[in-house]
């Protein structure tokens, strides 16, 4: 993940129409972006619950915001800029009457440069016990529309939905549906494969946000829905590394804003080994350095592959961790560590996977309405 600062973000944007369809997430991913074309402060708790408010950081309620958890919910949000152009539309299904009305926006007005769209948690659990069979029509009959309303040369990135707890609570579940908690996150999988496949075979770009943060739980919110502003901060530089790539920018490589830098000073001592495969715990000897959970070090590092001696994926220790396999309780930093024999086969995987943050990438120039004098000779390039 590229590590973006608030001027590369102005740069890259300049001149744009950024459109974002979706639900509360999709609503805080918006609102992570506008508060970062400003400052490179994160979103505070308040600001990541607030809903419906007149007015975030400088824009502007269009429409709704009247709070509900009906399925008729509205609201539209636009932030404006002399040079930048953000707007978000709320959905609760992938396509509808309402949707209809907001391609019509997009044929009589300005149409997006990038769109960034996900619906799917709505649409799965609150139109009735058809409501999977229903959500398959109405994204191949989305997709259609969109290739039939928007211009060639728009970007459209199909956000994956995030992974969901055991346990949910929220506004689009209403006590009369609770149940459906037990099984909705692995409804939402099996959604997500079925709509990056359709998004793809109609042209479309996908982003895996669920495979991102598949082990970043501890940064989920109680309710097992929403994330905090350190996952939201991630999306943010995922989603303009994504854009960055489909515009044949190049971006410099510099050190991320916002964590601290972690040279490895950290001195790993890899003990005899005590069984098949596995090694006793590494002790970690910090000099003077920030202490950081062992669960962070992969966002901290950016480390790209496995190396002899990294945990085993999944594997989240804490001083008084007992949710680990087999319920050992795992010291901080311990657990089954990658061996040599291992890592060939460790790394070509992750290097499949985790090589690229993008499920499905297609190359295509930014084609703006609006010539952007870019200052910088890397976004000169690949632009008209």
């Amino acid at each position: 993940m590229a590590n973006f600062t608030l001027e590369e973000a102005h740069l890259l944007l300049h001149n744009k129409f950024v459109v974002i369809l979706g639900d509360s997430i999709q609503r805080t991913v918006y609102k992570d972006l506008v508060v970062f074309l400003q400052t490179e402060s994160c979103l505070t708790n308040t600001q990541l619950r607030s809903k419906g408010e007149l007015s975030f950081e400088g824009d502007q309620l269009v429409e709704g915001g009247k709070l509900s958890n009906n399925t008729d919910y509205r609201e539209v949000r636009q932030y404006h800029s002399p040079s930048h152009l953000l707007r978000f539309y709320f959905l609760t299904r992938i396509y509808s009457n309402y949707v209809e009305s907001v391609l019509a926006d997009f044929q009589t007005g300005l149409q997006p440069d990038v769109l960034i769209v996900n619906s799917c948690v709505w649409d799965i659990s609150r139109y009735g016990s058809n409501s999977i069979q229903q959500y398959r029509e109405n994204l191949d009959t989305f997709f259609t529309r969109l290739n039939e309303v928007l211009l060639p040369e728009c970007l459209v990135i199909w956000n994956m939905t995030m992974p969901l707890g055991k346990k949910i609570k929220g506004g689009f579940l209403i006590p009369e549906l609770q149940y459906l908690d037990v099984t909705l996150r692995c409804d939402v999988i099996e959604a997500n494969f079925y709509s990056a496949l359709l998004a793809d075979a109609h042209g479309f770009d996908v982003l895996d946000l669920h495979y991102q943060f598949r082990f970043h739980l501890q940064h989920r919110a109680a309710d097992g829905i929403h994330w905090n502003k350190v996952v939201h901060r991630r999306i943010t530089f995922t989603l303009l590394q994504h854009i960055a790539e489909a515009w044949g920018v190049s971006l410099s490589p510099h050190p991320h804003p916002h964590k601290p830098q972690v040279p490895l000073e950290f001195v790993w001592r890899n003990l005899p080994v005590t069984g098949p495969g596995l090694a006793a715990p590494v002790q970690w000897e910090r000099r003077g350095l920030p202490r950081i959970h062992a669960s962070e070090m992969d966002f901290f590092l950016d480390r790209p592959v496995s190396r002899e001696g990294d945990l085993l994926p999944g594997f989240t220790a804490s001083n008084s961790n007992t949710n680990c396999p087999g319920g050992f309780g795992w010291r901080d930093g311990d657990g089954p560590r990658l061996q040599p024999q291992w890592l060939e086969s460790a790394n070509q995987t992750e290097l499949q996977l985790r090589g690229s943050n993008n499920l499905v990438m297609r190359n295509r120039l930014s084609h703006s309405r609006i010539p952007a004098p870019y200052g910088w000779p890397d976004y000169r390039h690949g632009h008209c």
